[in-house]
C-alpha cells in the first residue's frame, strides 16, 4: 500500500509513460536531424514515425522550439558525460583540458546534428531555454576552473586564466569539429583529416601560455 510520502502507482505509471514517449519522440528527431539537417525536423513527421497525430505530440512538446530546447538539453548531457568519463581519474590541469578538448570533438563528429544544434545558431530563432542553457553556463565555469588550476600549478602561466584563452581554446575545437564535418563526414575521431589534429592543435595552444621559466640563482662570487 502506497504512503502519503510515495507516489500512487498509477502517477508513476503515468510518468513512466510520458518518459517513453518523450525518449522515443528524442531519438526520432534527432534521426531526422542526422537524416535531413537540423532544419528537417518538424514536430509532425516526429510523431508521423511515432505512429500518433500530431496534435497528440503536443501535449509532450507544446512547440517545435520546444522539442529544440529537449535536444539541447539531451545533446548537453551528453557531451557533458563524454567529457567527465575522459578526464575521470586524470590529474587537474593540462591532462584534463588535454582529455576533454579530444572528448569534445570526438563526441561532436559521432553526434553531428547534436553537435550543430550545441554550437552553432542552425535554427533560426531558437535559442535554448535559460533553464536548459544553464548547464552551458556550468560547463563553461568548469572548463575556466581547469585553466585556473592548471596556472596554479604552475603549467601554465596566468594569462592562460583569462576569457581571452577559454575563448581561444574553444575557438580551436570549433574549428576542427566545423572543417571535418564541411569537408569529410561521415568519417571517424581517428581518421578525420582534421580530428586526428586534435592532440597538435591544443599543444600549439598550450604552447602559447606556457609558464616562464623559474628564476636562476646567480652563482656565489
Amino acid at each position: 500500500m502506497p504512503t502519503a510520502s510515495s507516489p500512487a502507482p498509477e502517477v508513476s505509471r503515468i510518468e513512466r509513460r510520458r518518459a517513453a514517449v518523450i525518449e522515443e519522440a528524442l531519438e526520432h528527431a534527432v534521426a531526422i536531424m542526422t537524416d535531413g539537417g537540423v532544419g528537417a525536423l518538424s514536430v509532425s513527421e516526429v510523431a508521423r514515425r511515432m505512429g500518433m497525430r500530431g496534435p497528440s505530440l503536443y501535449k509532450y512538446f507544446p512547440s517545435l522550439h520546444a522539442m529544440y530546447d529537449a535536444l539541447f538539453a539531451r545533446g548537453l548531457a551528453e557531451e557533458r558525460a563524454a567529457v567527465l568519463a575522459a578526464m575521470d581519474g586524470l590529474p587537474r590541469g593540462v591532462p584534463r583540458l588535454h582529455a576533454a578538448a579530444a572528448a569534445i570533438v570526438r563526441w561532436c563528429v559521432e553526434h553531428p546534428a547534436l553537435a550543430q544544434l550545441l554550437h552553432w545558431r542552425p535554427v533560426p530563432g531558437f535559442e535554448p531555454s535559460a533553464e536548459t542553457f544553464a548547464a552551458s553556463v556550468q560547463d563553461s565555469e568548469d572548463e575556466r576552473a581547469e585553466f585556473a588550476e592548471a596556472v596554479r600549478l604552475g603549467q601554465l602561466s596566468p594569462a592562460a586564466d583569462s576569457d581571452e584563452a577559454a575563448r581561444l581554446y574553444t575557438v580551436i575545437l570549433s574549428g576542427l569539429i566545423s572543417q571535418q564535418m564541411a569537408n569529410q563526414p561521415g568519417a571517424s575521431f581517428a581518421e578525420g583529416a582534421f580530428t586526428r589534429l586534435t592532440d597538435t592543435a591544443v599543444e600549439i595552444f598550450l604552447a602559447a601560455y606556457e609558464p616562464p621559466p623559474p628564476p636562476t640563482t646567480p652563482p656565489a662570487p
